[in-house]
């Protein structure tokens, strides 16, 4: 007898469908691990989306183990592997029950949870007894579909998420969730890639748009709509449908590349560096540190990365003012600082407030493993981005008036 995560209520609603863009984001955890993983697949079927993304991820080290889906069966998901070619049958083995399994870093539901609360905790409590220490299990809901489920999850989320997507291009749209219920090594995160986001909006191959910017743009094409209705004869739908483009155009965010080398920082932010000083902040332990703050005018891109492989530890938002952020008062304007634990020691990012930007975003939850160079939040519009390393440990390789990439330029160095 077959087992898989799925949890449905019978009569009320059916199978989620997730598509290429869903299923991408489910395994998005696997394909980020450099090193050989065992990972397990559990609502597995030939013609799922979820499954060919999970053979896609595979490395040569790597194992997945395949738990079939209620409508499949353990022979046919079997021809389906052998079907792939030797490569992936050397490495893809299907089991009849979940039992079968082994503890695996990454256990993915190859299903929405679209039942009960009840249901969900059942099915969660089932698939975490197969996670090895510090493993992640991902599964994905959808909103629309049923408020059981939904909010199972997001509690589920609140106490052990690491990562939370929405992804609306999907019919319908489907809310994934990561979670890890040990905790992780932290030396982990130095050998793992910056995760795929679903929040970026691919235009190109190198240009992706943040979410933040699609709704942007469509709040100011909608504005333009609505003046054309009201005024018929007037032009003023035209400012609004005018800045829609240079609006979204704040939200992109091109693809980086992120340099290999393990002893260097990376700026957090694009901009120019304001200032490198060393000072004292007890808020983040004992011990002097090293501050490189770069400021971001409108022009520059907005989304903030990671400048070091960690793991976040705290998070909090401290208030204040709306300064210019070019100015030293800057310093105490309302900002939100992220706290990584590192195999080199505790480093801060700061993402500041300025006189225009009020809003900021952090998509990395306490517990979150960051790849250096990761895309983790961003803010609306000028703003300042400063980055706190330990002051005997870092070699500043920028100064004022020098101009980053961020994900890219190296502004520190480990000693």
């Amino acid at each position: 007898m077959t087992q898989s995560p799925a949890v449905r209520t019978p009569g009320r609603s059916g199978p989620v469908r997730i598509g290429e863009r869903a299923a991408r984001t489910l395994v998005a955890e696997l394909a980020r691990i450099n090193d050989p993983k065992a990972a397990l697949l559990v609502g597995a079927a030939p013609e799922s989306a979820v499954l060919a993304a999970a053979i896609e991820a595979l490395l040569p080290g790597d194992t997945l183990t395949l738990v079939p889906a209620g409508t499949a069966d353990s022979a046919g998901l079997r021809e389906h592997v052998t079907a792939q070619g030797r490569w992936v049958a050397e490495r893809v083995r299907v089991v009849d029950t979940l039992a079968e399994a082994e503890p695996a870093a990454v256990v993915v539901a190859g299903e929405a949870f679209v039942g009960t609360a009840d249901e969900a905790r059942t099915s969660i409590e089932s698939l975490t007894k197969y996670l090895a220490d510090g493993g992640v299990l991902s599964v994905a809901t959808a909103p629309g579909r049923t408020a059981g489920a939904t909010a199972e999850l997001d509690r589920q989320s609140a106490l052990y998420g690491v990562g939370t997507d929405l992804v609306l291009r999907n019919n319908p749209p489907v809310r994934v969730h990561r979670l890890r219920f040990t905790p992780a090594d932290v030396a982990a995160a130095e050998r793992l890639a910056p995760a795929y986001r679903p929040s970026s909006v691919p235009l190109t191959r190198t240009m992706h748009i943040d979410s933040n910017g699609v709704a942007a743009a469509g709040i100011t094409l909608g504005l333009a709509a609505l003046a054309r209705v009201a005024r018929p004869k007037s032009k003023l739908w035209l400012l609004p449908a005018l800045a829609a483009a240079p609006v979204a155009a704040f939200f992109r965010d091109p693809e980086r590349d992120v340099p290999e080398d393990p002893s260097a920082v990376v700026a957090s932010a694009d901009g120019q560096v304001l200032s490198v000083q060393r000072l004292h902040d007890e808020r983040f332990g004992d011990g002097e540190w090293l501050r490189v703050a770069v400021f971001l005018s409108v022009l520059d891109v907005h989304v903030n990365r990671s400048p070091v492989a960690g793991k976040v530890v705290d998070y909090f938002v401290a208030d204040g003012g709306f300064v210019n952020a070019m100015k030293p008062d800057a310093e105490h304007n309302v900002a939100a600082y992220t706290v990584l634990d590192t195999t080199r020691g505790t480093v801060v990012v700061a993402q500041r407030t300025g006189l225009i930007a009020r809003r900021i975003v952090q998509r990395a939850p306490v517990g979150t493993l960051l790849a250096r160079g990761e895309r983790f939040g961003l803010i609306r519009f000028g703003s300042r981005t400063d980055v706190y390393l330990p002051a005997e440990a870092a070699e500043p390789l920028v100064g004022p008036g020098d101009k980053v990439v961020g994900g890219s330029t190296v502004i520190a160095r480990w000693r």
